[in-house]
């Protein structure tokens, strides 16, 4: 049995913070919650699989990538959920979340994937080109960022595989920018949860009670389903040349 790590404990008891302080917990940490190596190392992979991905792992990711059984994750799950550390439904795919504490905890602990600890990707910026009339060359030096150049909110980038909507332009390689958010416009856009598993790139439709989830390559029909989940909006794209 793993034994406890008394690293990557926290406190529920603590409910106020004094102000100026934005880890204020941390100075408080009482070893009422312990965590197992394993479950330390499972909050760490929601956390990166969430980070990288749009949507949580399902019990068979976790398995195969902490190497152990579906029944012994399941079991670290319930406990997780009863610290406090992860929420959602137990009957619905790919809904593990981490709370709030467990965030906190993870960045305390330095784990990149932790709030605060995101070090947004920038670039230098010099200036503009033409792609019409040549223009004057003046350098101006700027950082550019994903935020500068996409907006505010969550924001991630998924890698595109295959050619279900090349015809917008939307290339096997290129990477959607995406931003987080669980709701979404006709005509839009998204990175879509079908049944619970699937994640797929389409434009979105509302029709009849159930969800239009459109290619754009005549080589694929569309996709309709009641059991459609958004879990991103994309907001630009990034392709190699």
């Amino acid at each position: 049995m793993d034994k406890p790590n008394r690293c990557a404990s926290l406190d529920r008891a603590v409910t106020s913070s004094p102000s100026g302080s934005r880890n204020w917990w941390l100075a408080a940490v009482k070893p009422t919650i312990q965590l197992t190596p394993r479950q330390l190392q499972l909050l760490k992979i929601v956390a990166s699989f969430r980070e990288n991905q749009c949507y949580s792992p399902t019990i068979a990711e976790l398995a195969a990538e902490s190497n152990i059984s579906r029944s012994t994750v399941f079991g670290h799950i319930v406990e997780l959920r009863r610290k406090g550390l992860l929420s959602g439904s137990p009957n619905r795919a790919r809904s593990l979340s981490l709370t709030w504490p467990a965030q906190e905890l993870l960045s305390h602990l330095g784990d990149p994937t932790g709030p605060g600890n995101h070090n947004e990707s920038t670039g230098l910026l010099c200036g503009k080109i033409a792609a019409g009339i040549p223009l004057e060359a003046v350098e101006n030096i700027e950082r550019l960022s994903l935020t500068g150049c996409f907006g505010t909110g969550e924001l991630f980038g998924l890698e595109v595989k295959g050619d279900s909507m090349v015809n917008e332009d939307i290339r096997q390689g290129d990477y959607v920018i995406c931003r987080r958010t669980d709701v979404a416009e006709n005509g839009q856009l998204v990175i879509a949860i079908v049944d619970g598993e699937n994640a797929t790139l389409k434009r979105f439709y509302r029709e009849d009670g159930q969800a239009r989830l459109q290619p754009a390559n005549d080589n694929y029909e569309p996709i309709y389903s009641t059991n459609c989940r958004i879990a991103a909006v994309v907001v630009g794209l990034i392709r190699k040349v």
